[in-house]
């Protein structure tokens, strides 16, 4: 398909993001440094809230209708003709929305292990590996090794890589990998590192250190959790690595002024607290869990869950109960219908826990409102569940 349109996958450079969790916030966080800096960015990520274009970002704003809609007329006729996957057809257009928008460095971020995804054609100028844990184990195996193995081929020999804090064994086969291609590796806590953490509702603050900055610099960022200060330094340490250009004015910037739906976003329309967040496999609603229970959010906390039936929701449920005083399981609407959950199930496995279920999505997020009062209502479970429940917080459909 990139064949037939001229290769614009060539016409630029990338740096390459994958990972289990973290991966599309530390994409965002190195194109807002770059656009900092003055460059014309591409953003490629997956997968959306709201509507289609946010997966291709062109100087920090999703794609516009006219450019999308004259770039698919050439990438569809190669898509049927190749029958390709949404999710190829999709990496297709954005390289050719961003070739034509004259895009000189775009951020890619994986859509699913490494190795065999789509976005894996490009000759990265840098490659970033954030976190490896149990997910999609159906494609990418069973073990934490095999998962590294798949997310280990993103590296690319020539393109310096940086990896998030991986336990010993995910950490020993992307060394090895490394080592094979001769690519230049930085480990997080051995070759750059994140000091007196400090996390707050107004997002999260921390020391960066590394070769090149061994006496440190302070660095705000928007996105809350500690967890985001180690997406920050991946971001950081890969942007000296890839020799971008950019001045330590221009990361600090960037990193203060980065946005990203979400993740950890807190919406409060009319006085009312949402905390939305898209975890959607056990170490996220672990981390989320415990951002939830540290932070001084108003009280008492309820949670609106839709969990896609693939994903293993029995060890979710847990943590995520945990912290909250009420919980509503309900079915996102615009998740697929051969992917939703069983609430009911999920119900019994909850058993001794204050859960009711609510299948309609729009009465699920009133009651989640009522239980918690002048409290916080919890979004969580999936992309499509805090996309949902994103839309109508913001036009308050079927909230009145």
């Amino acid at each position: 398909m990139l064949r037939s349109l001229g290769d614009p996958h060539l016409a630029t450079e990338f740096v390459h993001v994958g990972g289990t969790n973290g991966k599309g916030s530390t994409a965002a966080l190195i194109d807002s440094v770059l656009r900092h800096s003055g460059q014309v960015t591409g953003l490629y990520t997956s997968p959306h809230l709201s509507e289609f274009a946010e997966r291709i970002r062109i100087g920090g704003k999703p794609a516009g209708p006219v450019l999308l809609e004259d770039c698919a007329r050439d990438v569809v006729i190669a898509a049927e003709r190749e029958d390709a996957s949404f999710f190829e057809s999709a990496t297709v257009l954005a390289f050719e929305a961003f070739r034509r928008s004259g895009c000189e460095t775009v951020v890619l971020e994986v859509g699913l292990g490494g190795r065999l995804d789509a976005t894996n054609v490009v000759d990265p100028h840098a490659t970033i590996i954030t976190s490896i844990d149990l997910d999609h184990s159906d494609y990418l195996g069973d073990s934490l090794e095999e998962i590294a193995a798949e997310k280990a081929g993103i590296l690319k020999a020539g393109a310096p890589a940086v990896v998030g804090p991986l336990s010993p064994g995910p950490l020993g086969v992307v060394v090895s990998r490394a080592a094979a291609l001769g690519v230049s590796l930085d480990v997080f806590g051995r070759d750059l590192s994140v000091q007196d953490v400090s996390v707050g509702v107004d997002g999260t603050r921390f020391i960066y250190r590394s070769p090149d900055w061994a006496d440190g610099t302070r660095v705000h960022t928007r996105l809350v959790g500690e967890h985001q200060a180690r997406n920050a330094a991946l971001a950081i340490r890969s942007l000296e690595r890839y020799d971008s250009g950019v001045s330590g004015q221009n990361i600090v910037a960037g990193m203060a002024d980065v946005s990203w739906p979400g993740r950890f976003e807190i919406m409060s329309p009319r006085g009312e607290f949402w905390v939305l967040d898209i975890a959607h496999n056990p170490e996220a609603t672990r981390t989320l869990a415990d951002l939830v229970s540290a932070l001084p959010l108003p009280r008492p906390v309820v949670l609106l869950l839709s969990i896609l039936g693939d994903k293993p929701w029995s060890q979710m449920l847990a943590p995520l109960l945990a912290i909250s005083s009420a919980s509503v399981f309900t079915i996102a609407p615009s998740s697929p219908e051969e992917r939703r959950w069983k609430p009911e199930e999920a119900l019994q496995a909850a058993a001794g826990w204050p859960v009711e279920v609510e299948m309609d999505f729009g009465r699920a997020m009133k009651r989640a409102r009522e239980l918690a009062g002048g409290g916080t209502v919890v979004v969580t479970g999936s992309a499509h569940t805090v996309g949902d429940a994103r839309n109508l917080i913001l036009t308050r459909t079927e909230l009145e």
